[in-house]
């Protein structure tokens, strides 16, 4: 332990974003997933007192478990059961929140419609109760996806005025949860309600993410690197679509940023893109071209059989984070696969997992760029 506070004060980690999250409570939901895990990783090096509130992980390996963050306090439960989430919240008392439990699959949400909507919404209602009972949360980011909007024939990327939308069932019931997050701030904490200030609560609308760690199923690097890790050749579903790829730690800088932010002024509460740069926005056959260069045994097919509906083409305009929170990506597309093809070979080859060294490297990267809240 006296080694990793070495460690951490050499690189200055408890000092990134101004140093707010230095022994704060934090609550992460949804610890346990792909996305959770790597903020509950980064939290923790920065001395924040963090805590986790999730169901068991999907999958078997799985980044959480891997991790053995031994020193995160791990709630297990499920966030639709109502009087649960109530009764952790309050035993937390947290001051920031970062909400991330969701049923994430498009795929899924097809099959499973009901639960879709009732984790991704009815989970953020009982989520939004509880806070309300809880005089100590101060912040909460509820990150939800680039998938929220109405869908339009625009090129330039959606921007955070755009209307809402969503054509399946998981981008709807995001699309859904933007608006609940809406309308808790407006209807009971625009204002102080009790707890001696004003809650301030943002959404965060990500790319589609990716990184060491993620074995989910129906999601394009995982189901590309299991292909390539037993040499077989991966049918993809919709090879022309374009999305906005991005390392799994560039929107997370993004949430810890706003969070930070939003402690200091209100008025930026509200919906935030946090989206990569113009190499990350890539069909799927592409990106699975680039991944092919830093792992030469993959293989490709593409399905021909009849999908459900997906969106052609999502962008996102991040210019809104880039002006007023002075955010920008740090890893264009080919560093964030390099150094996703290189954490999946180090651990299959030896059961070592570099999330640490790839969260470091990060940093240093991001002060190279000049970026403030890394300084």
């Amino acid at each position: 332990m006296a080694e990793r506070g070495r460690a951490l004060e050499d690189l200055g980690l408890t000092r990134l974003f101004g140093g707010y999250y230095r022994d704060r409570r934090v609550l992460v939901t949804g610890h346990t997933g792909f996305k959770g895990s790597w903020l509950v990783l980064w939290l923790r090096e920065m001395g924040a007192r963090v805590s986790g509130l999730a169901l068991d992980p999907d999958t078997s390996p799985n980044h959480w478990s891997l991790l053995a963050l031994d020193d995160v306090r791990d709630h297990r439960g499920d966030i639709r059961d109502r009087d649960a989430i109530h009764d952790t919240v309050k035993r937390i008392a947290p001051e920031v929140i970062f909400h991330l439990a969701a049923q994430p699959l498009v795929r899924r949400g097809y099959r499973e419609p009901a639960a879709t909507f009732d984790t991704n919404v009815t989970g953020l209602i009982n989520l939004y109760e509880g806070i309300r009972n809880c005089s100590s949360v101060r912040v909460v980011v509820n990150a939800t996806t680039d998938k929220v909007y109405s869908e339009s024939m625009e090129t330039a990327g959606y921007v955070e005025s755009d209307r809402l939308g969503g054509r399946d069932p998981y981008s709807c019931s995001k699309a859904c949860a933007e608006l609940v997050s809406d309308c808790y701030r407006d209807a009971f904490f625009t204002t102080d309600d009790g707890r001696g200030f004003a809650l301030r609560i943002a959404t965060a609308r990500a790319g589609n993410v990716f990184g060491g760690g993620d074995w989910a199923e129906d999601r394009l690097v995982p189901d590309l690197v299991r292909a390539a890790s037993s040499d077989r050749p991966l049918s993809i579903r919709n090879p022309s679509a374009t999305r906005p790829w991005q390392h799994v730690l560039e929107p997370l800088s993004g949430y810890l940023l706003l969070a930070s932010a939003l402690q200091q002024n209100a008025s930026i509460a509200g919906g935030w893109n946090f989206g990569p740069d113009q190499t990350g926005e890539l069909s799927v056959r592409d990106l699975a071209s680039r991944l092919g260069t830093h792992w030469p045994s993959l293989r490709i097919t593409s399905d021909e059989r009849p999908q459900p509906h997906e969106a052609p083409t999502l962008r996102l305009n991040s210019n809104k984070a880039v002006q007023k929170l002075s955010w920008r990506p740090v890893w264009n597309i080919d560093t964030a696969l390099a150094r996703t093809a290189a954490w999946y070979r180090q651990q299959g080859e030896t059961g070592e997992v570099s999330s640490v060294d790839d969260l470091r490297q990060y940093v240093v990267d991001a002060r190279a760029h000049g970026l403030g809240w890394a300084t």
